[in-house]
Parts: structure tokens; sequence; C-alpha cells
């Protein structure tokens, strides 16, 4: 891995804190959330399919197979090593029970969002429910109150997986998404969340004030999560209703730049999406990218992917292997040198990666 971190070194200089260091004032109020950048993790809850069920999905369906054989270590333990960025597969269950076919856990039978990649098949999860995730992100914050501002993404799964042996997901229609931001409220107190309307502010749309840059300073968002809704463009029109922006609402949806509601977009290419990344990350747009997908380039330690997402500018950078699969040759992960680095798109006097310490 020399070369890759002879890579990132002029990135993500590797200054170690200092600890009980004071931070600079002037550094944390005169930058915003947008002028940073760090590390995530994709499907950050998911633990190794049992084997008996990749056995037979192998025997299927090799290319998916090897799609889906990664696993993430414990929420806090990816918070702990540096991600900010986490993402959550959430599936609507408003009574209980829709996804407990043959297993006796009692969290799969209380009601309320359950975390799974696809019901019945990939569904090892290392906390079931949505409350009892939020939760262990919510108590790591509390015992570090200066963290810089994490993304939590969401899928809203509504899959139909009988078909390949799985469940059926219910659908996601208005009451679903209701339901969720008020799951979400009932475990993150309002001076926890950084939502559309703190960013609007008094602006017409939030693209307007996207554009003008009205992004909270890195020092009002220091312990504050945003929610960012990563789903296709009719299920982000469900959730946005007939808002004109997303007021009232929890979550910034994966909406394209011209929409009144735009202010966050995933662009999972870096490569073929570099200059669209690069263009929007300078225009004040948060954007979410993938270093990795598919466990194709951790099988053959290949960090083109990864160079393009570290030099795109995109905000939140996602990967499978924050640390390396010992079964794979190479050792391929995404280092993470700080929680956070001065974005190399959006330049800031006075901006230091060792300056955004989180103490």
């Amino acid at each position: 891995m020399k070369r890759l971190f002879s890579f990132i070194l002029p990135l993500t200089a590797m200054v170690a804190p200092v600890p009980g260091m004071a931070e600079s004032p002037s550094v944390d109020s005169a930058i915003r959330m947008n002028d940073i950048s760090a590390i995530g993790t994709h499907n950050s809850y998911k633990q190794a399919m049992a084997p008996q069920v990749m056995e037979k999905l192998r025997a299927l369906d090799p290319k998916l197979a090897d799609a889906l054989d990664y696993a993430h270590r414990p929420l806090p333990e990816q918070l702990d090593h540096g991600a900010r960025q986490l993402e959550i597969d959430v599936n609507y269950d408003p009574e209980g029970g829709h996804y407990a076919r043959g297993s006796d856990d009692p969290d799969l039978h209380k009601p309320g969002f359950k975390v799974l990649h696809i019901a019945g098949v990939d569904d090892s999860s290392h906390c079931v429910l949505l409350t009892q995730c939020l939760r262990l992100i919510r108590d790591w914050s509390d015992r570090h109150p200066h963290h810089g501002p994490i993304l939590l993404m969401f899928n809203a799964k509504d899959e139909q997986n009988a078909a390949r042996g799985g469940i059926d997901a219910l659908p996601f229609d208005a009451a679903a998404y209701d339901a969720l931001d008020a799951e979400i409220r009932s475990v993150l107190p309002p001076e926890k969340l950084i939502v559309p309307d703190d960013v609007q502010g008094n602006y017409p749309t939030l693209r307007d004030a996207v554009l003008a840059n009205n992004w909270p300073t890195l020092e009002a968002a220091r312990g504050r999560f945003l929610f960012a809704l990563d789903e296709s463009p009719a299920k982000v029109a469900v959730y946005r209703g007939t808002r004109e922006s997303l007021e009232g609402r929890i979550f910034f949806i994966n909406t394209d730049e011209q929409s009144p509601a735009a202010a966050y977009l995933t662009l999972n290419d870096p490569i073929a999406d570099q200059a669209r990344i690069r263009r929007d990350v300078a225009a004040g747009y948060l954007v979410r990218t993938r270093a990795d997908a598919g466990t194709v380039e951790a099988r053959v330690n290949d960090t083109t992917r990864l160079q393009a997402a570290l030099t795109s500018g995109a905000h939140y950078i996602s990967t499978d292997y924050l640390w390396p699969d010992p079964r794979f040759p190479g050792g391929y992960h995404v280092p993470v040198a700080t929680p956070a680095r001065c974005n190399p798109v959006r330049p800031q006097s006075g901006c230091r990666d060792d300056r955004l310490s989180e103490r």
C-alpha cells in the first residue's frame, strides 16, 4: 500500500492532534461544513451472511455472492476509527413481525423500522432496529461532542425478494416516511440535527440557500447529524410531497441540481462523474461518492477509484473497507488519517487538516 499512502499523504496531512489541544476558533467559524471532506462506509450495519446462506447463493449466482461477501465492524468502532458517514437501510414494519420469518429474534417482532440489507437473504445486522442503531450513534456522539458533522445516508428498502428466497418488503408511502421522520426524532433531539430548514433559512428555496453557501459553519455543525435519502426520483418525490423544498422534513434528498430541493447528490462513480462532482462541490452542493463497490477493487487491490474519489472533492467517500479483508491479497483498504480534511476543491484560507482536530 505504499503507493496509496504516498498519494493520500498530501491530501490528508498526517499530523496527529495533540490531546486536549484548544482549537483555533477562527478555523471553525471561518469555514463551513461543506469545506471539508471525510471517509464513510457503505451498508455500515452489515454483518457477514450466514455461511449456509452464502453457499446456497454462490451456487445460484456467483457474481452476486461476491458482491455481498463483505461485512463491517460495529458502528461505534467505525466512528472511533474516523468514519464520518454511515449508511443504513431501513425496512418499514409498522406492526412488527413482517421480517421475522423463521427467526426467534424478538427485535424482529417489535413494531418499527428494521435495518436489513436484503430481507430474508442478506439480513445479518449489528442493530436490527433502527432505534438501536440511532442510540448507538447518539451515545457515541455524546461521548465525543466535538466530532465533525456526520452524514447518515438511508435507503428505503422496498424490494420484492420472495422470488430469490427472501421476504418482500413493504412499500414506502407518505405514512411510512412520516413514521421514519418521527422515529428518528424519538431518538435524536433537535440540537443533534442539521435539517433542510436549518440550511434554507430565509432563502426562497433550499437550492437558493445552498448556492449562497448557507451551510452551517463547522463550529455550528460539530456534534450534529444530517440525513440524506438516497433514492430514486419517484421515491424522493413521495417523501417531499407538495413542499416547495423540504420544509419540516429531516432528510435531504438525492435529486438533480435544478430542483428547488437540491442540496445533496449521490454520485457513486468518481471516475465517470469526476467533472460533475467537482462542479457540484464548487457550487456548494454536498456530494457522496464511493471508493469501491461490490468487493471488486478489494479483490485485486485496485486503488484507481479511490484516488479519483479523493481528488473529486466529494464530501463523503464511502467504502466497504476501513480495514483490510485478510482473505484478499494486497491489503486493500481506505486509510483514515484524520476524521476530516480540508476539501481539495474548496480551498479556504486558514484551513489546515491538523486544525480540524475533534479534540
